[in-house]
């Protein structure tokens, strides 16, 4: 199976760059998206599918803003929207698609988590979310295996960004946020970083500030991540960030997996 993930700031902008010219080729199985930016009478018009491939989307209720989708070769036993958080589920930030058969239940996510970059309030909220995301993730983690893929909007840890040392107050690198980060991925407890797992290099990211040279001089953050049960993550054989073409300001991100859905 190969799942692969990415923000598109936009499902429009990212069409006419060229994103579903590029998809067909990549013989992708499942691709999450996030950041949508448009409501379903565009995406039901436009997006819903492609080379056979179907979309379900969660909508943000404010135009312009947020929204998900998923698209799957294979017809899912049922289709999740939302994570039954009012706020957040009001912005459009999860999809999930469950693929269950007898003895084995697996659900598939794109979901999209908050940034606190344009201020107080958002940060505010960003917490709110991390707060109500940690126990539910841990409620579907006893449950039945999954694949989360995401703009999770926290770098992990150093290595996950270039500048780690001048953005340690700053959303997306601050103490919480990846210590909420660490407590998720805990060892025999939480899920897996599969990317991490697949490469340990630095200066591998998946975001480029649109201010100054960031791209040209690869200054970037990993934001963009699959968070598996330990059991899919120990199934992950490939991965790759493709750099050749900009979709976004953010970078696609393949795993490739020994798993049949």
């Amino acid at each position: 199976m190969r799942f692969i993930t990415l923000n598109l700031n936009g499902i429009r902008s990212a069409a006419n760059k060229g994103v579903f010219d590029w998809l067909p080729p990549q013989q992708a199985d499942v691709v999450g998206v996030q950041e949508l930016k448009a409501q379903a009478d565009v995406v039901e018009s436009q997006f819903a599918g492609y080379d056979k491939l179907s979309g379900h989307f969660h909508y943000a209720q404010k135009k312009g803003y947020s929204g998900v989708g998923l698209y799957t070769r294979e017809t899912p036993s049922d289709v999740i929207v939302g994570f039954g958080s009012e706020e957040f589920d009001n912005e459009g930030r999860w999809v999930e698609k469950r693929f269950d058969k007898p003895g084995r239940k697996l659900s598939l996510i794109s979901c999209y988590f908050p940034s606190g970059s344009s201020g107080e309030d958002r940060q505010a909220a960003k917490f709110r979310f991390l707060a109500a995301m940690y126990p539910y993730l841990m409620q579907m983690r006893a449950e039945r295996e999954f694949i989360l893929v995401a703009d999770v909007n926290i770098a992990h840890k150093e290595i996950d960004l270039r500048n780690w040392k001048s953005n340690q107050k700053n959303s997306g690198f601050t103490p919480e946020e990846r210590a909420w980060m660490t407590k998720l991925l805990e060892k025999d407890i939480g899920l897996v970083d599969v990317f991490r797992v697949l490469n340990d290099k630095p200066d591998q990211y998946t975001w480029w500030s649109n201010r100054g040279q960031a791209w040209a001089k690869n200054v970037g953050w990993r934001l963009d991540y699959h968070l598996a049960t330990p059991g899919l993550a120990h199934l992950a054989t490939r991965e790759a960030i493709y750099l050749d073409q900009r979709f976004s300001d953010h970078a696609p991100l393949t795993i490739d997996y020994d798993l049949k859905i």
